[in-house]
């Protein structure tokens, strides 16, 4: 995990009240464009000096990285290792788990293969001196794009010591990525060579993330791991074996949305997985237990947790840093369009911020739509703030916080900065942001925050 979290503004952001931490100060009144675009091309082209990925990211999503990074209270970022510990604990409980599972598609409740899962994505909302832990993930993307993303972030309110920890922790979390990998293998094939992996998506040249699969390529190949991309159509499942054409795969680092495998595309994926002829990760075992939303209805409810045996300190952390959540039917239907004002609605089976919708801009046509399919309904929490534009004609980018989970440990925290409902990597100057920790200590309000012009470097000295 970088050192470094998020943060809430105030002062200086529409609508928000005084400041008095300095990470709410800096989000609010630091104008510093600490991303370097040279350093960027550098750590996108490799070693070997390819500029065809750089080029790529020019040309399909110049708004993967954010100009401008995020501050978090130190507090905020332990509170988030605290969450995380809280959930990963319930998880592990039988009664948690037989219930969740109970329902699961058969696939689901495998779970014999021993692998944990790789990048779960724990993303949160500021919400007061708490957090929101808004969803998990199980395949989560953006890994690999934060850590190139640590090495190209140069110039800000930090002394160039904390400057230099934060690139190095780039080339870190890329070791942390080939550990990880190495460990879902061992799981499952003790100390045999990992020799192949296939990154699976649909389509994936023409996914919007597809220079993140080149980047995890182009990891694997450092560590003597051949990796290949591909479409799961491509794949064959013969002589014990899962292939693409004449390569046997050992690993698939799975990117697909299909969390059960259900598609006609999925089926030799499916029959290897199902006939551990392959190490998949994440598996449709690890979706039921972490992702589905369904779950959040457990994590947010104290009188569910206190039933499954959970101890009372960890449901007093889950209900404050999980957002009421609670799943949508009929039976509730008058209570919850009365309450939508409050209310986020979101598909249990939905990524991305698909068929999501807030219910103050919901129509009586899509409420039918939700009521006729599976939805969650969960209190609104408002994302983050961070100024944008100049000093002169500033305007202000939403954010929210995505943590790399792995065996409950925290590899990384990033920011997405945004405009618009969901997190969409379209808004010029958003992206992904580093996102630096600072002190509680609470600031005097006669201090202001000074920024020079854009990229001074330690334009916001009297924080």
């Amino acid at each position: 995990m970088q050192h470094a979290q998020f943060g809430n503004a105030g002062k200086g952001l529409p609508g928000q009240e005084e400041i008095r931490l300095p990470a709410e100060r800096l989000n609010a009144g630091c104008f510093c464009n600490s991303l370097d675009p040279a350093a960027l091309e550098l750590a996108l082209s490799g070693e070997f000096g390819d500029d065809q990925l750089a080029a790529l990211v020019k040309e399909r999503c110049p708004y993967l990285f954010a100009s401008r990074p995020v501050f978090i209270s130190q507090s905020r970022a332990n509170l988030i290792g605290d969450v995380v510990t809280a959930i990963e604990s319930v998880i592990a409980m039988h009664s948690y788990r037989q219930l969740v599972l109970a329902n699961a598609p058969s696939i689901a409740q495998q779970g014999h293969t021993g692998t944990r899962g790789v990048f779960f994505g724990y993303d949160f909302h500021p919400d007061g001196e708490s957090l929101a832990l808004i969803e998990i993930n199980t395949n989560a993307g953006g890994a690999m794009l934060n850590a190139v993303m640590a090495r190209a972030h140069r110039t800000c309110c930090l002394d160039s010591a904390r400057i230099e920890e934060s690139i190095v922790s780039g080339a870190v979390f890329e070791e942390a990525i080939i550990d990880m990998f190495r460990s879902e293998w061992a799981a499952v094939k003790g100390s045999a060579p990992l020799r192949t992996i296939a990154i699976v998506d649909t389509d994936p040249q023409q996914q919007y993330l597809y220079p993140e699969f080149l980047l995890f390529q182009r990891l694997f190949a450092s560590s003597g791991i051949d990796a290949v991309i591909t479409d799961p159509s491509h794949l064959t499942f013969h002589d014990d074996a899962l292939w693409l054409e004449n390569i046997k795969l050992d690993l698939v680092y799975n990117r697909l949305t299909d969390f059960m495998l259900e598609s006609p595309a999925t089926g030799a994926l499916r029959e290897a997985y199902c006939a551990d002829a392959v190490v998949l990760t994440p598996d449709p075992h690890a979706h039921a237990l972490y992702a589905n939303k369904h779950n959040l209805t457990i994590f947010s409810n104290a009188k569910t947790l206190k039933t499954l045996g959970v101890a009372q300190p960890v449901i007093d952390i889950l209900v404050a840093n999980v957002p009421i959540t609670e799943s949508v039917t009929i039976d509730k239907a008058e209570r919850l369009w009365s309450a939508r004002r409050g209310l986020f609605f979101k598909p249990v089976a939905g990524y991305g911020g698909r068929a999501a919708y807030r219910g103050d801009k919901l129509t009586k046509r899509v409420w039918q739509d939700i009521l006729n399919g599976d939805y969650i309904a969960q209190r609104v929490v408002a994302p983050g703030g961070r100024v944008s534009g100049t000093a002169n004609s500033p305007e202000t980018l939403k954010f929210d916080l995505r943590s790399y989970v792995y065996k409950a440990h925290v590899q990384w925290t990033a920011a997405r900065l945004y405009q618009g409902q969901t997190t969409n990597f379209r808004t010029p100057g958003g992206g992904f942001a580093p996102v630096y920790g600072m002190p509680d200590e609470r600031v005097s309000a006669e201090l202001e925050v000074i920024c020079g012009p854009v990229g001074a470097s330690a334009c916001c000295a009297k924080i």
